[in-house]
């Protein structure tokens, strides 16, 4: 029973936390799209602490030519601001905005700072508008762009922002981890440890809380429903995975929190 679970996190894992390279390197780019760099590289701040990693990295590599970070004040943020100060205690978190959050990991860790930050938005549909108003004013135009998000979103991440512009820009979605979750012992876990990872519990509620959101109904965010983002084509595998663990954790969906919304 549990291993049947594990996999249906894991199907769900995969179809929301996209990867289109398995690293962020220059020559990953140049084999799979022809280029040395992207215009843009973006972390979007409802990611773990990992996603400070993920970035660094890719500024260390010369992924991009310019560097944003973006994140308000959403359903994420808290957990995100204790968990920073609590693996560095002496960086003040409280109130802060989840760019500023991951400015001063980046600035702390590894003495990196990025090129603009984002600190208005709310949710990932204002993170997407509120990102390409903030390119606009700054006459920064892009043909190319990388995306890293919680593994949990990014799917949603990449089609909000195709929503808004042209066919032929080259998205390249990099999920701030991979989890891989296993059956240990009888209970669920993660097969490798991940920095500032969401428990068991959290992680589940925010995977489920996807597949609604992706789903292009009347009750979706796709062009048939909300209209929040472009249209998403959910496999079956991904509906029979979300069906199965609605079984066991039916009630564990994420509903949208009005704070948030815009």
């Amino acid at each position: 029973m549990k291993d049947k679970i594990a996999e249906s996190i894991n199907i769900l894992g995969q179809f929301c936390g996209k990867r289109d390279v398995s690293v962020l390197t220059p020559n990953e780019l140049k084999v799979k799209y022809g280029l040395e760099h992207v215009d843009v590289m973006v972390l979007f701040g409802g990611s773990i602490l990992a996603g400070g990693d993920v970035l660094a990295e890719a500024m260390k590599n010369g992924i991009a030519k310019k560097y944003v970070i973006v994140g308000g004040a959403g359903h994420t943020t808290e957990t995100l601001r204790v968990k920073m100060h609590n693996e560095f205690a002496e960086v003040e978190t409280n109130g802060l905005p989840e760019a500023k959050v991951f400015a001063a990991y980046l600035k702390h860790k590894y003495n990196l700072e990025p090129d603009f930050l984002e600190c208005k938005s709310t949710n990932c549909g204002n993170n997407i508008t509120y990102l390409l108003d903030l390119l606009k004013e700054n006459n920064i135009s892009f043909k190319s762009i990388i995306l890293s998000q919680d593994a949990t979103m990014q799917h949603r991440m990449e089609a909000g922002l195709r929503k808004y512009i042209f066919q032929d820009n080259i998205i390249i979605n990099y999920a701030v981890y991979d989890a891989e979750v296993i059956v240990r012992d009888n209970e669920l876990e993660f097969k490798n440890d991940i920095l500032g990872m969401w428990n068991m519990e959290r992680y589940i509620t925010l995977l489920m809380g996807e597949i609604p959101r992706l789903s292009d109904d009347a009750e979706g965010y796709g062009p048939n429903g909300k209209n929040y983002i472009a249209h998403v084509e959910v496999p079956i595998e991904v509906r029979n995975a979300f069906m199965e663990l609605k079984k066991e954790y039916g009630s564990s969906i994420r509903e949208a929190n009005p704070l948030y919304s815009s």
